[in-house]
């Protein structure tokens, strides 16, 4: 980071601190909102100064790891990428890492260009690697023993998907396809764009077949926090595609979603579900950001409510879409930033019942930071059915000035009887197992 970012960063850093210590006297500290029927506060207005607070990213030192919960272990599947974000577990046992970072577009404000310094010293912005590396564990023993660049020159690529002989890859700017051979360890041709999206903003793309093959679901998140840069330049956005993969066809499958990250399919009643990062600016826990269920044609407030049809005061409103929206089902706490998601299966990890699997990447708009874990949310008759628990902690400083690592993308191991975790600060990605 630059001088000049650096000295900015730390100006932004040491006024936010004077307005989170102003709003801390001035309020009450509450627990999160989490759950089917979370307390959430009312909201506060931030203003012109939003609260931002983010740790410096310092990584792990060697032989540091995450702290598994009890009864798991963890291990470093494989280290040395570069800001990996989401994974792919592949017929064969390989693992494809999406490499990528967040491109910052030119400041339009004194607050935007101190958010920037903030995010590249907590290393959440810069130069992209834009590439997917391939692991490869032959042995077995939990460890990739083979690095492999999969596929290069791709323009911040996040989800993944493999249907026959085609891997698709969710770039910021659209869906490409590439041929695939069982067993490559790299991909030489050239790959068709089979959609294109707008950039910008929230810039990741994840992917997710239809559980018959014939289909791809795609997330796209806001340009911004409440389309105060005018909802025309939000058209298609905060939403989930459906792209018909027979026709190429593709239409919004559910809106009103600020930010969908993680997605994924609850087996016993074959819906989908996604995990959504809420707006900033009205507080620690308002709103909070939520897991899912995803119903078509469904509209879920963005920008002009949250949680249901409570309304965002800032956003000129639309009558019409606020009578529509529908209320999450399990709220995951303020800000947790809330990204990977995947379905566990009953005995995966000892201990654990069946669910879904959350890879929350931390805060940055709240005056105690929250998320930097990743936890698990018991289904039961195709719904949430408990409080969420931890799997891996441990990646936050206990004084919040550093992290050590942000996990995001979740996956089952190949061996399905573990779990893989994307750390974008470690570079790393961790395996968890029965201790």
């Amino acid at each position: 980071m630059s001088g000049t970012s650096g000295f900015l960063a730390r100006c932004v850093a040491l006024v936010g601190n004077v307005a989170i210590a102003w709003r801390r006297l001035h309020g009450t500290v509450r627990e999160q909102a989490v759950g089917a029927t979370p307390n959430i506060p009312a909201a506060r207005s931030q203003g012109a100064l939003p609260t931002l607070k983010m740790p410096s990213a310092r990584g792990w030192a060697h032989g540091q790891t995450p702290q598994a919960a009890p009864g798991l272990r963890v291990n470093a599947f494989a280290t040395g990428l570069k800001h990996p974000r989401w994974m792919l577990v592949l017929p064969n046992g390989d693992v494809t890492v999406a490499e990528a970072l967040t491109v910052p577009g030119p400041p339009r404000s004194v607050f935007s260009h101190a958010m920037v310094a903030t995010m590249k010293r907590a290393a959440a912005a810069g130069v992209s690697p834009n590439r997917i590396t391939l692991l490869r564990d032959a042995d077995g023993d939990g460890v990739a023993e083979t690095h492999e660049t999969f596929l290069e020159h791709l323009n911040q690529p996040f989800g993944m998907a493999l249907l026959g002989d085609t891997f698709y890859v969710g770039n910021t700017d659209g869906v490409v396809a590439f041929p695939y051979r069982d067993g490559a360890t790299r991909v030489g041709a050239a790959g068709r764009v089979l959609t294109a999206f707008k950039p910008g903003g929230h810039w990741t793309r994840s992917l997710l077949p239809s559980l018959d093959g014939r289909k791809l679901y795609v997330g796209v998140g806001s340009l911004s926090n409440i389309g105060e840069l005018g909802l025309e330049l939000e058209r298609d956005r905060a939403c989930i595609h459906e792209i018909d993969l027979s026709g190429g066809s593709r239409r919004i499958f559910a809106s009103g979603l600020r930010n969908p990250v993680g997605l994924a399919w609850e087996p016993n009643t074959g819906v989908l579900w996604t995990v959504v990062n809420e707006r900033d600016g009205l507080g620690d826990e308002t709103p909070p950001d939520y897991l899912t269920s995803v119903r078509e044609g469904g509209f879920y407030g963005w920008p002009f409510c949250y949680w249901g049809r409570t309304l965002d005061e800032r956003v000129p409103q639309d009558a019409a879409l606020v009578s529509r929206a529908i209320t999450p089902d399990y709220a995951l706490g303020g800000h947790t930033a809330s990204l990977g998601l995947c379905w566990m299966p009953a005995g995966t990890l000892p201990g654990f019942p069946e669910g879904m699997v959350i890879g929350q990447h931390g805060s940055w708009n709240r005056s105690t930071l929250s998320g930097y874990k990743v936890v698990f949310v018991p289904f039961a008759d195709g719904r949430p059915s408990a409080a969420p628990r931890d799997i891996l902690s441990g990646f936050l400083a206990p004084d919040e000035r550093e992290s050590y690592g942000r996990p995001v993308g979740v996956t089952i191991g190949p061996d399905r009887k573990s779990l893989l975790v994307a750390d974008d600060v470690g570079d790393a990605i961790w395996r968890v197992c029965a201790a």
